[in-house]
Parts: structure tokens; C-alpha cells; sequence
């Protein structure tokens, strides 16, 4: 029995180019991942099943992320992969925290290492199952760019705390791509080396995220959740994603109480602490 993290994905910084013929929009996003997320545990079987659980356990249909990828690796290498599947589903959902594409790409190294496949045949995969879903392979820092499938891994970020929050609200990313204005779409950054804490914080204070200020309009909470972040001291705070979760960075060792600070203000919202993390944070568990 293997146990897998899917850890949170962040979208620290996140601009929009333009966008493409086809509809999808260009973005330039610097990424990071959480020691926050959820968990997937795959064991051989006979038959193959699906399980969710957790406190936003989701739908165990066809359609699910897990599901869908491991068809994907089945029909990929032309035989069946059974096994047992648990997801153990801790970040809420359509929260802009990538939980289901952390799942999916949970499940494509899972599984490659409990059948012992061929790590080489995952990226074309993940890149068929969702746009973040490649970043989210390996959870280590990265630039992400186009319409997710540029990839460029980074060396580890300044060490920093992370409060995630959400307001227990939903909202579809195509609702706030629809609701976003593209007069002035944002330029391509130079990428610095980011070695040190304050270059990093400068970095994401310039960059900002070009779906915020439309999200918000749909949903206000979001705004509230970022005004209690502003309150509560962190060094930056914004929102994830295409939202609603947004988070707090602040200074390590602090996250606990900074997490309780802000749950003063806003008690009745999802408040996670943590850190951020690099590729050699994601371990593999092996039981019995």
C-alpha cells in the first residue's frame, strides 16, 4: 500500500497575456505548493475501486480527476491497472488551490510506481487531464506558462509560512475568465533569482493576479478574506488561482498564530496553516 500527497497548489503571482484563438487564455503564473493538500492511497487488487473521503470528499463517478487519470494510464499502456483508490479530500473544491489536478497528478506517479511504469509517458497524460495538472507532477516552485503546459521548474523558494483561507464558497474558473477585461493584458516578467525572502515578496507586490479584481466582483467574500489577511499582518496576501481560497505568507514559525489571528476576524471560514515546500518535501509513505 502506498501513501500519496497532493499538495496545495498557489498561484503566488498570476498574469494574463492575451489570450488564444481557441479561447484559452496566456498566463504567466509563479507557483508554488503547500505541506497542505490532499491525500491518495492506491493498493494492487483484483478489481478496481474508488473511494473518496475526507471533509470535501467529492463525487466518485467517472468524471472524477482520479478516476479519469487512472484510464488514462490504462488505455495508454493497453492493459488494466486494478487496484484500490482512496482519496482523502482536505482542500475544498473549485477553490483555485489546483486540489484536483494535485489528485490527478497524484494518481499518474502513483500508479507508475505501484505497477513500476514508465515515468517518461506521464506528461503527455497529465497534459490531456487539465491544464495545471503538469505543473503539479512534481510540487516544486515553477513558472508556468501558455495555457499551463510550460513548465519551468525553479530552484526552492526563501522559506516562508502560508495561511490558505477560503470563505466556503465555490467559483468556476470560467466564470471569472468570462468576467475578466483584457484592454490591458499584462507583460511577461524577467524572473529573478529568488535567494532571498524580500525578493521574493517584491516580486509577487508587482505581479499581483490580473483574476482578482474579477472574482471578487462575483464573489464578494473574497474581498473580506483579503482585507482580513491585510489586518492580520501578513508580508503578502492575495488569492489563488481564479479563487475563492486566498493566502497569507509570513515569516516561518508563525503560521499558527497568524492562522488564529485572522480566524478572530473571519471564524467561520476554512483557515489552514502551513509552508511552503519543495520537491523533496513530497515523500512517499509505505505500509503494509
Amino acid at each position: 500500500m502506498l501513501h500519496f500527497s497532493a499538495p496545495a497548489k498557489i498561484n503566488l503571482s498570476l498574469k494574463v497575456l492575451g489570450r488564444r484563438d481557441d479561447g484559452y487564455h496566456i498566463l504567466e503564473s509563479l507557483v508554488a505548493f503547500a505541506d497542505i493538500g490532499d491525500r491518495l492511497i492506491l493498493k494492487k487488487a483484483e478489481d478496481t475501486t474508488f473511494e473518496a473521503t475526507g471533509p470535501f470528499a467529492v463525487s466518485a463517478g467517472e468524471d472524477n480527476l482520479v478516476r479519469r487519470a487512472h484510464a488514462a494510464l490504462e488505455a495508454d499502456i493497453g492493459r488494466g491497472l486494478p487496484c484500490q483508490m482512496v482519496l482523502e479530500k482536505n482542500l475544498p473544491v473549485a477553490a483555485g488551490l489546483g486540489g484536483g489536478s494535485a489528485d490527478a497528478a497524484a494518481a499518474l506517479r502513483g500508479l507508475s510506481d505501484l505497477f513500476d511504469l514508465d515515468e517518461k509517458a506521464l506528461l503527455p497524460l497529465a497534459e490531456n487531464l487539465g491544464a495545471d495538472v503538469p505543473v503539479c507532477l512534481d510540487s516544486a516552485p515553477a513558472m508556468m506558462r501558455g495555457i499551463g503546459h510550460d513548465v519551468e521548474r525553479l530552484a526552492d523558494l526563501p522559506p516562508f509560512d502560508i495561511v490558505l483561507v477560503n470563505p466556503r464558497q465555490t467559483l468556476a474558473t470560467a466564470h471569472v475568465f468570462a468576467a475578466l477585461s483584457l484592454d490591458e493584458p499584462g507583460q511577461a516578467a524577467a524572473i529573478p533569482d529568488f535567494d532571498a525572502a524580500a525578493v521574493l515578496l517584491d516580486f509577487v507586490k508587482g505581479q499581483g493576479n490580473d483574476l482578482q479584481a474579477a472574482a471578487c466582483a462575483l464573489v464578494p467574500d473574497i474581498a473580506a478574506c483579503l482585507a482580513a489577511l491585510e489586518e492580520s499582518g501578513f508580508a503578502y496576501s492575495a488569492m489563488s488561482g481564479s479563487g475563492a481560497s486566498c493566502f497569507g505568507l509570513c515569516a516561518p514559525g508563525s503560521g499558527r498564530a497568524m492562522a488564529a489571528r485572522y480566524r478572530t476576524l473571519r471564524e467561520k471560514d476554512w483557515v489552514v496553516a502551513g509552508r511552503l515546500i519543495g520537491a523533496g518535501d513530497t515523500k512517499i509513505d509505505e505500509t503494509d
